[in-house]
């Protein structure tokens, strides 16, 4: 008996002692799975989303992105947030998620912490991975949507917008000559029109860039577009030249926006192995706009008769023509661009998957049908939204004033674009925008200032020309004459012209008369252009119908002279004005030359890389710089000036298709358009530096324009190379 006794409780000791292992066993697992989960959620590890259930994974299985094919072909039901269970989608809203918590605040084993519990960096780190997971699902999304007719009508209705940037800053120099004669525009401010539009269109690149990637591409490019298309029909009207360079300031600035939002909305709908080419045929309409400018400017500038007058205090000469004409691919595009979706990829950023979703499902149906399969199903069901951070806007409340709240809405948008242009240096796209940097700048730096040097010279050249032909007349007595027929690129010195000698029905270009008398003679419907007449004597003298002005006669004298009807202002003539067709012909064979090399940039972007391509042809344009030391006639400088234009344009080419690859989806547009703006920026640098040295030296404009395109060209072969990667 004492030995059952014995052991039973030797056995109940043992369970006891058993009972309490296990029990220790227990807590010590569930306190090393807590530390666990504590840890991982710390160090905000992404690894939790790999253990997942199946309904988690995003990835390709059997070419259906991890969900089966909707036998509906993408019924309503699946841009509703939930399916037929009712199960909700990864990054929709989900409402207050209901995570059980202990007590003491402890978060529950196998839970996810809550949003709030975490810091911002911590939901950055989560943005940047779910970014990743997006970038690879979207670019197969684009794949299966195919390349076909909906991108090709997007690259034509872009296409307008690029082209009018190229009509914007070809307006400028074909504009000037005649803006500043119609407006009697002194030396002094005649380079004030050629600078305020570069001032314009840098400011818009940066805030219109910015915009784009708060607002969306579509949205940001149809409101500049419009800024500019309103403004330049504007400017077209105004007689002030105060007014004018206003108009032309805000038509620049709307612009600017163009060429940063065009690419990187053109870039979010296109696969990877077509970007690089087809961002190379967008170009191309950049250059079609500067065709379309000489042709017009060639065909209307110079046609005097194509105006009309309301009395004297309006004049629309044939330049406001030309104006009118070169609005018109901005409005073009304006209207095209309101029957375009928005870029799903922005969409997607901002979380809107809805409507993602649904612009792709469009641009799958549009490419298809056109091939022909009308019924080859849209298989994507879900999309990877990356997690949205709220940020916190300080309005006014509903007691404040209109004008206040519009005021801190206004400051805030510009907070926000500002932050975003700041974090185009962070890591890890810094040492990229520090590249791209000078890669552009010394790009613009050299292109715009021997673009700008090459018609100074040529115009110079011309100049001298015209000089070494002028023809002199020294002494000349003309008494009782009648001259009726053109004086042009004359000096007539120390004569008389006395006794009733009449000048009727004249046109006076470029002549001087110096120490001349003029006794009892009759000035009567006379024109004159760049006429002066220096320590004359005039007596007994009558102007009829003329322009001969006050300050035409520089340190004259005159003595009882009657002037009737003389026509103030400023007076524009291009009747047989050679020159003014040669400017414009020479402008149109410099960009018609950039038609080959877009060709080959094109052709062979993702043959041999952007990178070879962009170090390639701006060292290549930096050696050509050296052949303008045989520039002696203007024949071989419109040689050289084409040279070189056909030489860069793939500098640029492949530099506008890097720029959209290194920068992230939410600073893509806002990474261009500082860039942009810097361009600018290098250009009006360009052109005062090289339009100084004009006539003076060739070494320094040579020299200097070849060592920044070579040392730029090296900067660019340092760039990553993005023609395998997606676009992040």
């Amino acid at each position: 008996m004492e030995e059952t006794y014995k052991d039973r409780t030797s056995l109940v000791k043992g369970a006891k002692d058993i009972a309490k292992e296990v029990k220790r066993q227990a807590v010590k697992k569930v306190n090393k799975a807590v530390d666990k989960a504590q840890d991982g959620y710390t160090q905000r590890s992404y690894s939790r989303f790999q253990d997942e259930e199946d309904d988690d994974d995003y990835y390709v299985r059997g070419g259906n992105y991890g969900v089966e094919a909707n036998d509906d072909e993408g019924s309503s039901e699946a841009t509703e947030g939930h399916d037929e269970d009712d199960e909700i989608y990864e990054g929709e809203y989900q409402g207050i998620p209901n995570m059980g918590q202990g007590k003491d605040g402890m978060v529950a084993l196998g839970q996810p912490i809550r949003d709030e519990y975490k810091d911002r960096h911590e939901l950055e780190t989560e943005r940047k991975a779910d970014e990743e997971e997006l970038a690879q699902q979207y670019e197969l999304i684009i794949q299966e949507c195919g390349h076909g007719r909906f991108q090709w009508a997007l690259f034509f209705v872009l296409g307008m917008a690029l082209m009018a940037d190229g009509v914007e800053v070809f307006v400028v120099g074909f504009v000037l000559p005649s803006a500043e004669t119609d407006m009697c525009i002194p030396n002094s401010g005649s380079g004030w029109l050629g600078d305020i539009v570069y001032l314009g269109m840098m400011v818009g690149a940066f805030f219109w860039g910015g915009l784009a990637d708060k607002v969306g591409r579509r949205q940001s490019l149809l409101i500049c577009m419009s800024v500019n298309g309103f403004f330049a029909f504007l400017s077209s009207f105004v007689q002030g030249y105060g007014f004018f360079l206003f108009c032309r300031l805000f038509s620049g600035f709307g612009i600017g926006g163009a060429v940063p939002t065009v690419f990187s909305y053109f870039s979010e709908v296109l696969a990877r192995e077509k970007r690089g080419e087809h961002l190379s045929w967008l170009c191309m309409f950049w250059m079609i706009g500067g065709i379309y400018a000489s042709a017009m400017a060639w065909a209307i500038i110079p046609h005097y008769g194509w105006s009309f007058s309301m009395g004297s205090a309006y004049q629309f000469h044939s330049w406001r023509v030309f104006v009118i004409v070169c609005a018109l691919p901005c409005v073009s595009s304006v209207v095209a661009l309101t029957f375009m979706p928005e870029s799903p990829r922005f969409l997607l950023e901002v979380g809107k998957h809805d409507e993602a979703w649904m612009i792709l499902k469009q641009i799958h149906d549009t490419n298809m049908r056109a091939r022909g399969q009308p019924e080859k199903v849209f298989t994507v069901n879900r999309i990877k939204t990356p997690k949205q951070i709220d940020e916190l806007i300080e309005i006014e409340s509903d007691t404040g004033t209109w004008y206040r709240r519009c005021f801190v809405r206004i400051r805030t948008e510009l907070y926000g674009i500002w932050l975003t242009f700041m974090r185009c240096f962070n890591y890890p796209v810094k040492d990229n925008t520090i590249k791209l940097t000078a890669v552009w700048f010394t790009l613009s730096f050299g292109y715009y200032g021997l673009s700008v040097w090459f018609p100074d010279v040529i115009k110079h050249l011309q100049s001298d020309e015209y000089a070494s032909r002028v023809k002199h007349f020294r002494n000349e007595e003309v008494s009782n004459f009648v001259f009726n027929f053109t004086l042009e690129n004359q000096i007539h010195s120390n004569g008389e012209y006395i006794n009733d000698s009449r000048f009727i029905m004249m046109k006076f270009k470029s002549v001087t008369f110096e120490d001349s008398l003029f006794k009892n003679c009759v000035f009567e419907d006379i024109t004159s252009l760049n006429t002066y007449f220096r320590n004359c004597t005039f007596v007994n003298t009558t102007f009829y119908n003329t322009d001969l002005e006050q300050y035409k006669f520089v340190d004259s004298e005159l003595i009882n002279c009657t002037f009737f009807h003389i026509r103030t202002g400023c007076q524009i003539s291009f009747d047989d004005d050679y020159s003014a067709y040669w400017i414009y012909f020479v402008n149109f064979l410099g960009t018609l030359a950039v038609l080959p090399g877009n060709i080959v940039s094109a052709l062979l972007m993702d043959r041999i890389g952007r990178l070879t391509m962009l170090g390639g042809s701006m060292v290549l344009s930096g050696i050509s710089c050296f052949f303008l030391w045989f520039g002696t006639s203007e024949s071989m400088m419109i040689g050289m000036l084409c040279l070189y234009n056909g030489l860069t344009i793939s500098a640029w080419n492949s530099l506008d298709v890097i720029t959209v690859e290194l920068y992230p989806t939410d600073r893509r547009a806002t990474g261009f358009g500082f860039l942009n703006a810097l361009c600018k920026a290098a250009a009006v640098l360009g052109n005062l530096i090289f339009g100084s040295l004009v006539g003076i030296t060739k070494a320094i404009p040579i020299l200097l324009a070849s060592t920044v395109l070579v040392c730029g060209g090296l900067v660019g072969l340092r760039l990553p190379d993005t023609r395998t990667q997606v676009l992040m």
